[in-house]
């Protein structure tokens, strides 16, 4: 079972390590740790590193009132939650292998929301079995995918309808050295892999708005002239095999064709491409845009050394939290934000395309 400390005595030994958070760490002073009549309570399970956890990141835009539905009362570690005052919303945000343990426990500390943190768990087997469990109890599960309610994904997507025969391309980059030691260290800190882990949420974005599951997919190709795969040492001197970076294009049964590039080293931002019925790039739109970019340089000020994705995805992470904390208080639909049956496929689809890829890459 849990043991529960508020957020007022933990969070502050979990993040304020870092001189860069003093203004989080006043705020949470000023902080009474009791939801109010039209919040959640929001329990944070895994707060991570100061700069590099998600959870971390979680925690800081909730201690700054960006999600006013919801009040961070609870960073927890094994002992017993008390019983709930508002309706209680848990924040998974571990790794990825212990979720499966953590959420059975979440229901069992009477959680009436489980925001889990993406792919969910290890395997499509373990993360059913957590959606049978959450459904048995009548506990509702949304998903950390962020990039759902993306202002590139909509916009993308409104203006590839206007465009006939359009095809679009998700592009995913992250930041890290292409030198062995970075990516060993990153094969092996995500050994899900890269199509479970950084990808996975282009493959949401397929199972939500582009029909494919695995019955659907009629061929995958992978883009060999883009595409890397590699075996490297991770810190523990373990050898890791995954991609750097892939690309691949998707054609559905029912007559649907989408494109996904992701890229280890590609720098902090991703954006979406429409080409028309000619093949020529009709329409690009990026994360951030520049309406958002005066916010990253803020943050990127503000906290130097944190990952650098965190602050090109900082409103859409709002976002959701705000919307399944609202879906917690009130029983308002969190639109647009993916279902575990969702991500139960996404899943699915990612376990299909990995190996699939690699045999096409060797």
């Amino acid at each position: 079972m849990f043991a529960a400390r508020t957020a007022f005595t933990a969070l502050p030994k979990s993040i304020a390590r870092s001189s860069n958070i003093s203004g989080v760490v006043g705020n949470i002073s000023a902080r009474a740790f009791a939801a109010s009549a039209g919040q959640s309570e929001v329990v944070l399970v895994g707060c991570g590193a100061p700069n590099r956890g998600m959870g971390w990141y979680h925690a800081v835009q909730m201690l700054e009132g960006r999600c006013p539905s919801a009040s961070l009362d609870y960073i927890i570690e094994p002992c017993d939650l008390p019983e709930p005052k508002q309706p209680r919303c848990a924040l998974i945000s571990g790794r990825t292998a212990d979720n499966p343990r953590l959420f059975s426990e979440c229901i069992k500390a009477k959680c009436s929301t489980i925001f889990l943190e993406k792919p969910g768990a290890p395997t499509v087997a373990e993360l059913q079995a957590m959606k049978d469990e959450a459904e048995a109890a009548g506990v509702g599960v949304l998903m950390g995918y962020n990039k759902n309610v993306c202002k590139y994904v909509r916009k993308t997507r409104e203006f590839a309808e206007t465009v006939p025969g359009s095809h679009v391309t998700f592009v995913s980059n992250n930041a890290y050295e292409n030198t062995p030691e970075s990516l060993g260290e990153c094969f092996e800190r995500n050994a899900e892999g890269m199509l479970k882990n950084m990808a996975i949420h282009e493959l949401a974005l397929l199972v939500s708005f582009y029909d494919v599951t695995v019955e659907n997919i009629e061929s995958v190709t992978a883009d060999k002239e883009f595409s890397s795969m590699q075996t490297l040492p991770g810190p523990s001197g373990k050898e890791f095999t995954d991609f750097d970076k892939i690309k691949f294009t998707i054609k559905t049964k029912t007559g649907k064709v989408v494109s996904v590039a992701a890229d280890r080293c590609g720098g902090t931002d991703s954006y979406a491409t429409v080409t028309d019925a000619n093949g020529e790039e009709v329409f690009r739109y990026w994360m951030p845009d520049d309406e958002d970019k005066a916010t990253v340089q803020k943050l990127q000020a503000q906290y130097p050394t944190a990952m650098p994705y965190f602050f090109t995805q900082d409103p859409d992470y709002v976002t959701v939290k705000e919307r399944v904390a609202k879906f917690t208080a009130t029983g308002e639909e969190a639109e647009g934000v993916a279902t575990i049956g969702i991500a139960v496929e996404t899943l699915r689809v990612a376990e299909y395309l990995t190996p699939t890829l690699m045999d096409q890459l060797k």
